[in-house]
């Protein structure tokens, strides 16, 4: 019996020193055990972007949650503090080129081994231009029983600059709702346009509607109180403080004191023909935004040109053409995540779709933030072109999430 423990005794002796020689061996692979400085250069891949100043770095070891985060300087960055071990490491954030315009770059190194000090890491990033406005919260599904009065679109100013809103086009694009039937389009467009059932505009002589870094307004269908008795008590949004509204000239609905919407576009017509309500589909829609540019002219509704039927159907609806150069952000949204193999809209606006799975369920989308905010605190958003990625699905609704402000010259101010 005395044998036996010494035995088992001397067995644990082993494993306990053969673990401490393991442990010491893999503090000798590195060159020295404690704080270690990784030097880091971010290597543009765009030609119109050569400044990579101000962008991020992160640097995650999971193994041992560890994270150290730094602003990249001019040229090569020196960061330090690190714990050996294996890293993730990503640079990311926005800048501008010499045309002023902004991009989201991003690149990453992927299991990168930090066990020798003063090592450079050269990190290629790359990424999309920002559009300076972007869908941030859109609720579409309505409230059951079939009250579908309450949809609203929320649009976020994601730049830094003050942008006025006056002569903003929004349009719910064809087809209404996701479908593996899609329209045919005259060839010669190319894939130059997309095509929009119905069109609006934020009115004003051009300085009347300022949007300041951080702000968001928002467009309802009907700019009213949903919450009272005699619409959707159980509504999850009141829309009375929203900025705009889609008055139709309803008297069952009547316009509420929220400034309309100019009506562009319907059915080749600049009148907003015969239907009681702006009703989008409650399945989701197809929503753009689009500026025209200084000197252009945009008229669908007197230019043939801009205009055209679906030439797979003997309708004799007309929509108008977008131009795709036009567009400054676009969300498609689908019953559900199968519908994406019905997308409408191109590609190159957005790559996704999102959704909340059912109609009538009082839940919208919002867009994710991204992990930087502005000075005062407000957000920034992600913009991915891909609504499968930059949006929450199956929120509930509401206005100026995140903290997002409202403009100075909202009509309940």
């Amino acid at each position: 019996m005395k044998n036996a423990t010494w035995l088992m005794a001397a067995a644990v002796l082993v494993t306990v020193l053969t673990g401490s020689c393991r442990k010491i061996n893999e503090g000798l692979d590195t060159e020295k055990v404690g704080n270690y400085t990784i030097r880091v250069k971010a290597k543009s891949t765009m030609s119109n972007i050569t400044n990579t100043e101000g962008l991020k770095v992160v640097f995650e070891n999971f193994t041992e949650g560890f994270r150290k985060e730094d602003a990249l300087g001019s040229d090569v960055t020196a960061v330090d503090g690190l714990i050996p071990g294996l890293y993730s490491i990503n640079v990311s954030g926005r800048v501008e080129d010499a045309n002023g315009d902004v991009f989201y770059l991003n690149g990453a190194k992927i299991n990168f081994p930090v066990t020798k000090n003063d090592i450079l890491v050269e990190i290629d990033v790359a990424g999309l231009k920002v559009s300076p406005l972007v869908f941030s919260e859109i609720f579409f599904a309505g409230t059951t029983p079939f009250y579908f009065r309450n949809q609203f679109y929320e649009v976020y100013n994601n730049s830094t600059d003050t942008i006025y809103l006056d002569g903003l086009y929004f349009a719910n694009l064809t087809p209404t709702t996701a479908t593996t039937t899609l329209p045919r389009w005259p060839e010669e467009d190319g894939n130059n346009f997309a095509y929009a059932e119905r069109i609006w505009k934020v009115p004003g002589n051009g300085t009347e509607h300022p949007l300041a870094p951080g702000e968001s307004f928002s467009m309802a269908q009907f700019a009213a109180n949903h919450q009272l008795p005699q619409y959707s008590p159980t509504s999850p949004i009141d829309c009375s403080s929203s900025e705009f509204e889609f008055n139709m000239n309803n008297p069952n609905f009547p316009d509420q004191p929220a400034p309309d919407m100019e009506h562009v576009f319907y059915n080749g017509n600049a009148g907003k023909g015969t239907l009681p309500q702006y009703l989008v589909s409650v399945f989701g829609g197809a929503y753009v935004i689009f500026r025209v540019p200084e000197g252009e002219v945009y008229d669908p509704v007197n230019n043939p040109a801009l205009k055209t039927r679906n030439l797979a159907s003997t309708s004799t609806s007309v929509f108008a053409k977008v131009p795709i150069r036009y567009v400054l952000d676009a969300v498609e949204a689908g019953h559900n995540e199968n519908m994406i193999a019905a997308k409408r809209v191109p590609s190159v606006l957005d790559a996704g779709m999102t959704y909340v799975g059912a109609t009538y369920n009082s839940l919208g989308v919002a867009r994710k933030v991204s992990d930087q905010k502005n000075d005062d605190g407000t957000p920034i958003y992600l913009d991915t072109n891909n609504s499968t990625e930059d949006f929450e699905r199956g929120v509930k609704p509401q206005f100026r999430r995140h903290g997002a402000r409202m403009p100075a010259w909202n009509h309940t101010k």
